[in-house]
C-alpha cells in the first residue's frame, strides 16, 4: 500500500489567492521524496496540510490526502488528529524555536509517547535513551535532564529526529531540517537522517531549497512553482535531464563548490515569465470549470 497520496490537493488564503494548484504526488513506504523550489513555492504548505497544521488563515478547498489509504479531509477532526499523531511525525527548521525552552529534553521526548500513545513512562523513557543513542548523542540520561538552551544546535536537531522517529512512524515530514545549521553539521544531520530512515524503512517528504540535498538523501522530487507542480521525476533523471525550463534554470543555479571559479547563474527572466503565464493559464482553465 502506498504511504501517502496526494490528490489535487487546491489551497488558498481564506478570501484570498490560491496556495497550491491541484497539487498530486504520491509517497511509497519507505520513499524519501524532495519537495524544490523557490521560497514561497508551497513546499512546507503542503507538508502542514498533510499533518494538519495549516495557519487559521489558510483553507483547504478541494483534493485528498490518503495516508494508507485513507483520506485524512473525510475524517472527523478529532479521528484526523489521531490518526496523524499515531502515524505521522515533524522535523521542523529550527530546534530552538521547535522545542519547549521552559521543560527538559526528557518529557519533550517521551510525552507523545505517553499522552496520544498510551506507552507507560518506564516504557517511553527506555524508549527516548535508545533514540539518543541512535542519534549519537553521548550520555543519553543527562541530556534527558537538560534544557534546550544547554545544547548544541546539532545536539538540539538530533533530538528532533529522535522525537520524529520514536512511535515508529509510517511518514515523517522533514522540514528543511538543516537550514538553521552550519555547513559542517548540516552534512552530519544529512547522514544521520539517512540511516535512521534506511534503518525504520520510514516515508519521508523532505522540503528544501537545497537540489545538493536533493541528491544526497532523495528517491524522488517535484519541483513546485507558485503552489504548482511543474515537474515530478526520479532523481537521477532530474539531474541528468531535467524536462521543464524551470527544472533546467534551478538546476543551472546551483551554485558549483567544485570550482570555485565559475560564476553564478540566476534563474533567467524569460524562464520567470514563462512558467507565470503557465501558472496563469492553469487558473484561468480553473476559473471557467
Amino acid at each position: 500500500m502506498t504511504a501517502l497520496v496526494i490528490r489535487n490537493l487546491s489551497v488558498r488564503l481564506r478570501k484570498g489567492p490560491p496556495l497550491l494548484r491541484r497539487v498530486s504526488l504520491d509517497l511509497a513506504p519507505g520513499e524519501v521524496r524532495g519537495l524544490v523550489g523557490e521560497s514561497g513555492a508551497g513546499k512546507s504548505m503542503i507538508g502542514k496540510a498533510v499533518l494538519g497544521i495549516l495557519p487559521p488563515s489558510v483553507e483547504i478547498t478541494g483534493g485528498e490526502i490518503l495516508l494508507e489509504g485513507t483520506d485524512l479531509l473525510r475524517l472527523p477532526p478529532a479521528d484526523r488528529r489521531r490518526r496523524i499523531g499515531a502515524s505521522c511525525a515533524l522535523i521542523p527548521q529550527d530546534p530552538l524555536t521547535a522545542l519547549n525552552p521552559s521543560h527538559r529534553i526528557g518529557p519533550q521526548i517521551t510525552d507523545r509517547l505517553v499522552d496520544i500513545l498510551g506507552w507507560t513512562r518506564r516504557n517511553a523513557d527506555a524508549r527516548a535513551r535508545e533514540l539518543l543513542a541512535e542519534v549519537q548523542i553521548p550520555d543519553p540520561d543527562r541530556v534527558m535532564r537538560s534544557y534546550p538552551h544547554e545544547l548544541s544546535g546539532g545536539m538540539r536537531q538530533r533530538i528532533l529526529i529522535a522525537s520524529a522517529f520514536a512511535a515508529e512512524p509510517r511518514l515523517i515530514v522533514a522540514d528543511e531540517p538543516t537550514t538553521a545549521l552550519d555547513v559542517t553539521v548540516q552534512k552530519q544531520i544529512l547522514k544521520l537522517i539517512a540511516g535512521m530512515q534506511a534503518r525504520h524503512g520510514t516515508a519521508i517528504l523532505f522540503v528544501t531549497h537545497d537540489l545538493g540535498v536533493v541528491s544526497k538523501v532523495c528517491q524522488r522530487l517535484s519541483v513546485l512553482y507558485s503552489g504548482m507542480v511543474v515537474e515530478d521525476a526520479r532523481v537521477a533523471d532530474f539531474f541528468r535531464a531535467p524536462r521543464h525550463p524551470y527544472s533546467a534554470a534551478l538546476l543551472a543555479a546551483t551554485p558549483k563548490y567544485t570550482d570555485p571559479t565559475a560564476g553564478l547563474n540566476p534563474v533567467p527572466d524569460a524562464v520567470i515569465e514563462a512558467v507565470r503565464a503557465e501558472v496563469a493559464a492553469f487558473d484561468r482553465e480553473v476559473a471557467h470549470g
